[in-house]
């Protein structure tokens, strides 16, 4: 007689993880989308308006004095104690 109890259980148990399951899927169909092309023409003018020192293509070379990425002077910054 105990078996009964359980297969309900379990059946209850599987329609509560497709029920959530199910939610998940709507609240990401309703999530707003952007097409391809939008995303890519904003990501262009933002590289070409925004200065970027890893883009070098669009901005050329940078100097050096300029780059935030470039080495540090040739001098050694270690100190001894």
């Amino acid at each position: 007689m105990n078996t009964r109890p359980h297969k309900q259980s379990m059946s209850e148990l599987k329609l509560r993880r497709l029920t959530e399951h199910n939610m998940r899927l709507k609240e990401d169909l309703d999530r707003p989308r952007v097409k391809v092309s939008e995303a890519s023409a904003s990501l262009i003018r933002y590289c070409k308006t925004t200065k970027d020192y890893l883009v070098p293509s669009v901005w050329g070379p940078v100097d050096k004095r300029e780059d935030p990425y470039a080495p540090h002077g040739g001098g050694c910054e270690c100190a001894i104690m």
